[in-house]
């Protein structure tokens, strides 16, 4: 219930909220359907915020798990005391509670240890003790000379003692919490070149790192990405990367806990604390901080690339359209796949019209053909190798043909990771893997999202330092974009491919094979209802997947709507109690004034009588409204274009429109229909923003200025501040 408390607290929810949707993910429920069909209990909360709070119940509960192993291992020792089990009680994080036990966890061998061995704890704790009229150190230590131990003279002894205290200082809770508050609040990160050139010699090219060269900022305002770029920097052995504090303020603070007297005792302690600092406390809250910002920066990266990952998965289909793929290439020549408009593989070829072959006649004379063959509408080129130029000839082709057709071109980031997969290769066998690209790039174009949930979500590449990531951390937030997307556009049952149905609420992988299976042995699926036939596919997997599969033209006319079966005796009740048919929905026309004839028949009592909460009142209707609907067809569509810009045409002030393609913690990629994407940084949007994703999102069509070229680096400089 403590868990319970904390996570209203921290989430602004009811406990009894809280609790209810706590309970729902126990049994098992996913999040998607939670989010979806559960909004009366949990205050339709939105899928975000439940896998936020999904993921801190699970780290409470394993702080409490942490607590207990605690409490009972210091207890089974016979050192607990109320003041400890207190500490325990109050302790929010893990590092405070490890803080706790550090002084009664199993040690490796260390210094102090050694001394405690030679029977040398009784004189380290009597001089701590800083008596006002206790013996001086060097007047005790005589007395715990002892050869047999390895203590022969009371300069080893008083050595001993003296690592003894420094490790019981190290040790302290209470000090590793102030210091580690103090240096993050006015601590700084600093970074210099590795390599210190000898006399005589150049300095080192750092490259990328160039600005790094002798950096320094504060702890409590370095910023995410460069956070990451110092790291990166230290692990290629190009910076040196180190935490700066003031000693001399460290130092007064561990005194102020440690040094209790004015004797020589004291004075003994205040040197052994010196050395405690220096050795063991400072070495640790350098890593901790590095540690600290390391997470953070993670999280913040991980959750720009959620965001662009969600974008990009959310971009517009393009609907219906007989869609020539382009994958560029030099050496190997540039790949080409014609599918329709349901991405069903029509034909491929091999043209060659970039260097080194530059068959350009003969390539136009291909493509034209194909056109002219499939009745092709649209032509996406991957913007890999060559684009540019395959880019160029493509606008020739469509100038030559006058028109009737344009191009996009599309990142083709992942494509080669899914020509080359296992998936890939049972999807087309019969094509090599250049082709499998040619195809994906197509396909792409058409459905961004039923394409791209082929492809690890790393592989994407729609964020920043995504190889430094912790990769499971990295794998769990994307994995949980991708299930939401998935499951927020809805899936067609009868042309589903395996790894769409897998990402959908309640279905794995080998339950989504074995709906492929089925499909393909008795024909398309005639209801929902006919999934319960599927192997393994059983009662609580039906409950979590139905509402987001879809059965277009099947029997039951809301089987091609988000409304779930359990709700279908609720959703004709009331076409009947409005006066609508099943024939209304199905040739929409059920309109706007649905909402009027629930008003006055008084929405909360029509709820109550249909057996409903309001909230899946509102749903059922919107379907109803609108059946069979994509959340993505309301986004604007992508920018289609019919000619090509090179980047020596640039100049200073030009105005442009673009897509944007990437979004980072400094700024925006825009592609501006050139092949390099031109950055907008976070200083050049229109507004002041703390972060770029409050100005714009990946997919974004975007009018930029050209601020700056340089076409040598390949570099476009772009702003989207209007110039007066």
């Amino acid at each position: 219930m403590e868990i319970i408390a904390r996570l209203a607290k921290e989430f602004k929810i009811s406990e009894k909220r809280v609790e209810d949707t706590v309970a729902l993910i126990d049994e098992g429920n996913t999040i998607p359907f939670i989010a979806r069909y559960r909004k009366e209990v949990t205050g339709a909360l939105d899928d975000q915020v439940l896998r936020n709070l999904d993921e801190r119940l699970k780290y409470l509960r394993n702080l409490e798990e942490q607590r207990e192993k605690v409490r009972a291992s210091i207890e089974t020792l016979g050192f607990m005391t109320e003041e400890i089990s207190k500490s325990l009680d109050e302790a929010e994080t893990l590092t405070e509670i490890d803080d706790i036990y550090r002084p009664f966890r199993p040690k490796r061998k260390t210094r102090a240890s050694v001394a405690r061995e030679k029977g040398l704890g009784p004189l380290a704790e009597a001089i701590y003790a800083q008596e006002k009229d206790s013996k001086t150190p060097e007047e005790m230590a005589p007395e715990y000379i002892n050869e047999e131990l390895g203590v022969n003279t009371p300069e080893e002894a008083l050595a001993g003692a003296s690592d003894i205290i420094a490790e019981m200082i190290s040790d302290d809770a209470e000090l590793r919490k102030r210091l580690r508050y103090v240096c993050f609040m006015q601590g700084k990160i600093s970074a210099c070149a590795a390599k210190v050139p000898e006399e005589g010699q150049e300095k080192a090219d750092l490259g990328v790192y160039a600005m790094y060269e002798n950096f320094s900022e504060a702890l409590n305002k370095i910023a995410g990405h460069r956070v990451l770029a110092l790291n990166r920097g230290e692990n290629e052995e190009i910076l040196k990367v180190s935490v700066e504090f003031d000693r001399a303020k460290a130092m007064n603070i561990v005194k102020m806990l440690h040094v209790t007297g004015n004797n020589a005792c004291s004075q003994f302690v205040e040197s052994a604390a010196d050395d405690s600092y220096d050795r063991l406390i400072f070495p640790s809250l350098e890593r901790e901080m590095r540690t600290a910002l390391t997470d953070e920066a993670n999280e913040s990266a991980i959750k720009v690339f959620a965001l662009n990952l969600n974008q990009l998965l959310m971009q517009p289909p393009v609907k219906n359209k007989v869609t020539l793929g382009l994958d560029p290439g030099y050496r190997m020549g540039c790949k080409v796949a014609v599918v329709d408009g349901i991405g069903k593989v029509l034909d491929t070829a091999v043209i060659y019209p970039v260097p080194p072959f530059n068959k350009i006649e003969e390539a136009k004379k291909k493509i034209k053909a194909l056109i002219a063959k499939h009745s092709v509408e649209i032509i996406a080129i991957g913007n890999g190798t060559a684009s540019h130029e395959t880019e160029v000839f493509a606008a020739e082709v469509i100038k030559e043909i006058g028109g009737g057709v344009a191009y996009m071109v599309v990142s083709e980031a992942g494509a080669s990771v899914y020509s080359a997969s296992k998936l890939a290769a049972e999807e087309f066998p019969d094509y090599d893997v250049n082709l499998r690209s040619a195809v994906s790039i197509a396909r792409r174009l058409q459905d961004p999202l039923a394409e791209l949930v082929k492809i690890d979500p790393k592989a994407i590449g729609v964020g920043q330092y995504q190889h430094d990531m912790p990769q499971n951390r990295l794998s769990e937030a994307l994995d949980g974009v991708v299930e939401s997307a998935v499951n927020r556009v809805g899936v067609d049952l009868n042309t589903a491919s395996v790894p769409l149905l897998s990402r959908v609420a309640g279905v794995n992988s080998t339950v989504a094979k074995n709906i492929v299976a089925y499909r393909e042995e008795n024909g398309e699926f005639s209801s929902r209802a006919e999934l319960k036939k599927v192997p393994k596919l059983g009662p609580k997997a039906f409950e979590q997947c139905a509402g987001f599969l879809r059965v277009h033209g099947g029997r039951n006319f809301l089987d091609n709507t988000a409304v779930h079966p359990e709700s279908y005796a609720a959703a004709k009740e009331l076409l009947e109690k409005l006066g609508y048919t099943p024939d209304d929905v199905k040739k929409n026309r059920i309109s706007g004034d649905i909402n009027e004839k629930i008003a006055a028949l008084g929405k909360n009592k029509l709820a109550e009588e249909l057996g409903i909460g309001v909230p899946t009142l509102d749903d059922i209707v919107a379907e109803l409204c609108r059946p069979g609907r994509d959340p993505r067809d309301e986004l604007p569509a992508p920018m289609l274009r019919t000619d090509v810009l090179g980047i020596e045409s640039l100049k200073e002030g030009m105005e442009l429109t673009g897509t944007v393609r990437n979004v980072t913690d400094f700024g925006a990629f825009v592609d501006i229909g050139v092949h390099q994407d031109g950055l907008v940084h976070i200083s050049q949007f229109g507004k002041f923003v703390k972060h770029p994703l409050e100005a714009v999102s990946v997919g974004d069509i975007v009018t930029v200025w050209v601020l700056s070229v340089d076409v040598k680096k390949g570099r476009i400089s772009l702003t989207m501040r209007k110039n007066k």
